[in-house]
């Protein structure tokens, strides 16, 4: 699975102040509403649920919110540029200015799964997340994102 797959352009967005973890997620929660619409108190809350049995903050400043929702058709990514990064009790305890968050179907068993992998591997390319952070427009990480030899080589 490809982040092509999980994200559009509109998916994608630089945030000038967020000052929590807790504003973080009603954040994802509102752009998970107006993005794909769902239900924000919901969405907001499932990921809030998910991050209580770990923090899902990878390390290098990078944070892979995910939750399962009852109102999805498929895999989908919401993909986060903080201009300020926040603490997000990461494992390796440095602030998280990268977000990608997926939202999965109830039922997504292995597709899931799949694109937590994708996700995972090609934010783990230092490379990839220093020319994230050196951009602040949403088209060019969008591009960044979605390329697909990017993708493939990660």
């Amino acid at each position: 699975m490809t982040l092509a797959n999980l994200l559009t352009l509109e998916s994608v967005r630089v945030i000038p102040a967020i000052t929590s973890k807790k504003r973080l997620f009603n954040t994802l929660g509102d752009f998970a509403a107006e993005v794909h619409h769902l239900d924000a108190d919901i969405t907001s809350e499932a990921l809030m649920d998910r991050e209580k049995l770990g923090p899902t903050g990878v390390g290098r400043g990078v944070a892979l919110p995910h939750a399962r929702l009852d109102d999805l058709d498929r895999v989908r990514g919401l993909f986060l540029k903080l201009e300020h990064p926040v603490d997000f009790a990461s494992v390796d305890r440095q602030p998280v200015d990268l977000i990608f968050c997926l939202l999965a179907p109830s039922n997504a068993g292995v597709e899931h799964l799949k694109a937590l992998a994708s996700v995972s591997r090609t934010l783990r390319d230092p490379d990839l997340c220093a020319k994230l952070r050196a951009n602040d427009h949403a088209q060019t990480l969008h591009a960044v994102l979605t390329d697909r030899s990017v993708t493939r080589a990660a």
